[in-house]
């Protein structure tokens, strides 16, 4: 009789195996205590899943389909609420006993403060997916399972359940936790468009195929075009956080007025929208208008100019073309220019470019910007992000797979990104993240030109133009056995290195291109001080930390026209003081006077800056200007410096507001 061999246990990713031990040390729990399994009274069992209902309702779809997925493999699917308490359990038949052994029935707490370490109560504390396998549960009575859970969480981020797939040690299968993430990735989707009913919502991906699908991204806004909230995927093909995206609007995050929008869904058969976003990324979206009091039917029957069918199209074309190709990019940095000219001799030459550069120095934008110049521009440009994607995942995502090729997949299968990119150009944006295990399959595809699917024998020819990017130094993680050699010689085939924002002699010109695509109409400008100060700063950020700089300021200024020092936010004005205080000479030693005799111990912070003798009044006024002058036109330094509140200097000096 064949015996499935014992598969290796999982590593500790991470550490949190053993920094969820030490919690569980900390509770005062014991590994061979006998933890309590009794549920929760039945009637409170109700009000939970009650209090729950959105939850439980969203999620027993996922979790039967999840289910039909590890049928008949000695597993079970569990939801928690957000306390770990299992709200509804699904499991195979010869299991259930052993389960209901440890309790893994509706009722039962599985945070770590009661049971340990468990890839529930983990994925709790963690706020982040969990596999805790055999005896890596703290509790010995537990050492029998293995259990991959995922957090689900709402709009707003918070972790209000779990999703979990418990079974026998025996069974565990690496590709489980890449089945419990996706569910759990549904399941809040779900949530999310259940959360938003007076709304704008807007589904998006650069590939339109991904529309309704587990990669889109979802937006949602108010009827008036104010952010409210984005999920998972959202975020992350947005490249905002959600703090920074409460400044934005539908408009600026993806060049088209709310109007256009709706001029858009006033056509009888509406297509998908062809979209620019923030970032210059062109991506497809289709939304929905579930808008309460008839407030669509409203905007329809008002009246509005006559627009031309494709307006709402030809408005976000427009506006995607405008950031499209390399010469948008020329904004007169010689370094730049350099990276330009080099890019423009090899478009069309099957030459693979490989762009360098630290974070936010627009690697992507001048991938895009690449492709969109090139013979290849009416085909599709797919960028995979090979930091982003699960390991487990990466594999199947980058070549594809066929129908049965893993426990999950896909009936008829799923082409992979490469194949998606067919004709056009794959750009690989942190390639130096790829895992090792995949750069010679990678290496051998890009040399023989031909994809073959997971689980398929059949090779496709495949004709890509490759963009890679970075911001690693390769050569060092060569030598770290990190990255293959020949991999690395078989992409540079032509290396590029964008400048940092700091390195930059075009900022005055760049910022003026950040404002008029920030602003409706393009009408702010920064003041001159400003202006000095972007160009003492180190901008860690790059393109990045400056775009969400302006952005906010521009929210800040509102009518105003003109970006001056109170619009900008403290921590930006805390990087200028700590910048300049780092700047200035060292103090004397204690006890050693000046030459000009002056007392070593330091005066009163006013007295400092004033001049004897003067009125009170005068001396305030005197001691702010001296302040000012002193910390270079910070308001924030210069109030620390003298004691008081950034509101007391605009008080004082009212022409700096």
């Amino acid at each position: 009789m064949y015996t499935q061999p014992a598969r290796p246990a999982p590593p500790d990713m991470g550490g949190i195996i053993t920094t969820s031990h030490k919690r569980s040390l900390a509770y005062g729990l014991c590994p061979d205590s006998c933890a309590d399994f009794g549920p929760i009274a039945r009637n409170e069992l109700s009000l939970l899943i009650e209090q729950n209902r959105m939850l439980h309702a969203h999620a027993l779809p996922a979790m039967e389909t999840l289910y039909q997925q590890i049928i008949n493999t000695h597993n079970m699917v569990i939801l928690t609420d957000a306390h770990g308490v299992i709200l509804h359990s699904l499991g195979d038949a010869d299991f259930l006993e052993k389960a209901n052994r440890v309790a893994l029935q509706p009722g039962v707490a599985w945070s770590e403060e009661s049971k340990g370490t468990n890839a529930i109560g983990t994925a709790i504390a963690e706020r982040a997916p969990a596999l805790v396998h055999a005896d890596q549960h703290y509790l010995n009575a537990n050492h029998f399972l293995t259990c991959s859970a995922a957090p689900i969480t709402d709009h707003l981020g918070n972790v209000v359940g779990v999703l979990d797939v418990s079974g026998d040690q025996r069974s565990y299968h690496q590709h489980t936790m890449a089945l419990v993430r996706m569910s759990a990735l549904m399941i809040e989707n779900q949530l999310f468009s259940a959360t938003f009913e007076d709304a704008i919502t807007i589904h998006f991906h650069t590939r339109p195929e991904f529309i309704g699908t587990l990669m889109e991204g979802i937006a949602s806004f108010t009827p008036g075009g104010r952010f409210l909230s984005a999920n998972r995927n959202g975020l992350f093909q947005l490249g905002l956080t959600y703090s920074a995206l409460q400044t934005h609007t539908f408009s600026s995050l993806f060049g088209l007025p709310v109007s256009a929008l709706f001029d858009h869904y006033r056509t009888a058969a509406p297509g998908l929208l062809d979209l620019c976003m923030h970032n210059g990324v062109r991506v497809h979206g289709r939304a929905q208008l579930r808008l309460a009091n008839n407030q669509f039917q409203h905007v329809l029957s008002a009246p509005h100019e006559q627009t031309r069918p494709q307006a709402a199209s030809n408005l976000a074309a427009n506006a995607a073309r405008k950031l499209s190709g390399l010469r948008y990019l020329r904004t007169g940095d010689p370094q730049l220019e350099l990276v330009l000219d080099k890019v423009t001799r090899v478009l069309g030459k099957d030459i693979p470019i490989m762009i360098m550069g630290e974070t936010g120095t627009g690697k992507e934008l001048l991938a895009q910007a690449i492709h969109n110049d090139s013979p290849r521009a009416a085909s599709p440009f797919v960028a995979v992000n090979c930091a982003s994607i699960p390991e487990t995942l990466i594999e199947s995502e980058l070549f594809g797979y066929e129908d049965g090729a893993f426990t999950g997949a896909r009936k008829k299968g799923a082409p992979g990104r490469i194949l998606q990119a067919n004709g056009g150009t794959l750009f690989l944006d942190e390639i130096g993240d790829m895992p090792f295990s995949l750069q010679a399959r990678l290496l051998r595809v890009l040399q023989e030109r031909m994809v073959t699917p997971l689980g398929s024998g059949k090779s496709i020819p495949v004709n890509v133009e490759v963009i890679c990017a970075t911001n690693h130094n390769l050569r060092e993680r060569i030598a770290q056995g990190l990255f293959r050699e020949d991999l690395y010689y078989r992409l540079n085939g032509l290396v590029v290195k964008l400048p940092p924002l700091r390195e930059r002699t075009d900022l005055e010109t760049v910022v003026k291109k950040i404002l008029a695509i920030e602003s409706d109409n393009g009408r702010y400008e920064v003041s001159p001080e400003i202006l000095e100060l972007f160009r003492r700063h180190r901008w860690p950020g790059n393109f990045r930390q400056l775009t969400n700089l302006l952005r906010t300021a521009i929210v800040m200024a509102g009518d105003e026209q003109e970006i001056c020092l109170r619009h900008m936010p403290d921590d930006f004005m805390d990087d200028i003081a700590a910048a300049n205080a780092a700047a200035l000479p060292a103090p004397a030693a204690p006890g050693v006077l000046a030459a000009s005799c002056e007392p070593a111990e330091p005066a009163p912070a006013f007295e400092r800056y004033a001049p004897a003798g003067a009125r009170l009044d005068e001396m305030e006024y005197s001691a702010i200007q001296k302040a000012l002058q002193a910390h270079g036109g910070n308001i924030s330094a210069a109030a620390r410096a003298l004691g008081v509140s950034r509101n007391t200097i605009y008080r004082k000096m009212p022409h700096l507001k």
